[in-house]
C-alpha cells in the first residue's frame, strides 16, 4: 500500500485534483491518529507505535506540516510545575476526510495491482 522509499508513495504520483497530496509518512501519522479512536497522542508515542517507520528527528517536522495544512490540531499538555509539557495531537475533521479519501485511493491502487 505505502512505499516507504524516501518518504514517497504512490499517492504523491497521482495528479492533484482538489485533494491534498500526502507523503507516506504523513499518511502514516494520520493513520496512527485515526486508529487511536479520537484519543490525543504525542509525537514520541507515534514514533513508538510506528514499528520504526517514524523517526524522532522528523516526526515533529511532519506534525507541524500537517498542522499547517489543517489536518491535525495540537495543544500543550497541562502538567505540574516539575514535569515538561508535551504537545498532544489529534486528527481534525478535515484530516479525517483526507485520510478517508487517501485510504480509498490506496485501496484502489492495491486492487488494481491485484487484478493486473
Amino acid at each position: 500500500m505505502i512505499n516507504s522509499n524516501k518518504g514517497e508513495s504512490m499517492m504523491q504520483k497521482l495528479p492533484n485534483r482538489g485533494i491534498s497530496t500526502l507523503s507516506a509518512t504523513e499518511y502514516l501519522i494520520l493513520s496512527l491518529l485515526q486508529g487511536n479512536r479520537g484519543r490525543e497522542m504525542y509525537g514520541l508515542e507515534m514514533v513508538g507505535k510506528s514499528d520504526g517507520k517514524l523517526k524522532k528527528g522528523t516526526v515533529y517536522v511532519l506534525l507541524g506540516r500537517l498542522e499547517e495544512k489543517g489536518f491535525v490540531k495540537a495543544r500543550q499538555e497541562e502538567v505540574s510545575d516539575t514535569a515538561t509539557p508535551r504537545r498532544l495531537y489529534r486528527l481534525t475533521g478535515t484530516g479525517q476526510k483526507v485520510f478517508d479519501a487517501w485510504s480509498q485511493v490506496a485501496a484502489l491502487g492495491a486492487l488494481r495491482g491485484a487484478v493486473a
